[in-house]
């Protein structure tokens, strides 16, 4: 159970929270069908609070909860504080400037992305969010956009390098990703831009939290060719169990159940198993940059 709430971020403790609720609700041998009979709620706003897709939390939410549940004062205090938290302070991206341009699915994932100790990552098509430079977003989103203003686009451009912060806060977010040879090879935004961004991957994998790594052509067939996936892991004084975060055109989710979870880890270990090490990665990196 995490006791630090004056330095966890709102999204943290929204997640903790649902977590434990969740938790406590069990423990207590209740069904959430029995719950939200006993306090009239709707069964999506149970849901929300113990999947921790509520932008705030009410403490009065909470109170009612911790009667149901009989838990204990110093537990309830604990579940309160959480809920505060998410009253009193704001992310980053809930800020006027990036709420028009985000979508609920990008909200998740950034609250995730922040909460998070450590994150694996496998891309197939493009360098992932976290090394990407600006012109190299610029590119990506005029092209998947579908028509947004220069200014939305500007605004996207700005998110993504807020995003990065997270390899440089302290501590640092622990950052592992394996990319398909394809994507150092794919010319995005023409030869300047990539080689831009191919001596950006090279730099920011010289800081000791960033690792990564590049599976060649030659690595033949593997069992994450159908597609880029994250996983997800938290602060050790947490309760939050890892997870895995998928998305593609049209939608995206977070798998958080434990065999689930498994498959993806494993997958991830057998990619760092047949890429070339970091620094065999990095001259192949070199080698792309050489040829553009």
């Amino acid at each position: 159970m995490m006791t630090d709430t004056q330095s966890a971020t709102p999204a943290l403790c929204r997640l903790q929270l649902g977590s434990e609720l969740r938790q406590i609700r069990l423990e207590a041998g209740l069904t959430s069908t029995q719950v939200v009979k006993k306090l009239l709620w709707s069964p999506s706003k149970l849901t929300r609070l113990e999947t921790g897709d509520n932008a705030t939390v009410e403490p009065a939410d909470i109170m009612a909860l911790c009667q149901i549940y009989a838990v204990d004062d110093e537990t309830a205090e604990l579940l309160k504080g959480y809920a505060a938290v998410t009253k009193t302070k704001r992310e980053w991206w809930q800020s006027t400037a990036f709420r028009p341009i985000l979508g609920p699915g990008a909200k998740a994932f950034l609250g995730l992305e922040s909460s998070a100790s450590a994150l694996h990552s496998y891309n197939s098509e493009y360098v992932p969010g976290l090394l990407q430079t600006p012109e190299y977003v610029r590119v990506l989103h005029r092209h998947a956009s579908g028509g947004r203003s220069d200014e939305d686009i500007e605004r996207m451009v700005e998110m993504r390098m807020m995003r990065q912060n997270v390899l440089r806060r302290v501590p640092p977010l622990k950052f592992a990703t394996v990319i398909n040879e394809a994507v150092i090879r794919r010319h995005v935004g023409g030869h300047s831009v990539m080689r831009a961004q191919l001596a950006h991957i090279i730099e920011a994998a010289s800081t000791p939290n960033v690792k990564v790594q590049v599976i060649p052509f030659t690595a033949g067939v593997y069992r994450a060719m159908n597609g880029s996936f994250t996983t997800l892991r938290f602060r050790d004084d947490s309760t939050l169990k890892p997870i895995v975060y998928l998305e593609h055109l049209a939608d995206h989710w977070v798998m958080r159940r434990e065999a689930d979870v498994e498959l993806y880890e494993d997958a991830f270990n057998e990619l760092q198993t047949l890429a070339p090490g970091p620094q065999e990665s990095l001259d192949l990196i070199r080698k792309a940059m050489e040829e553009l």
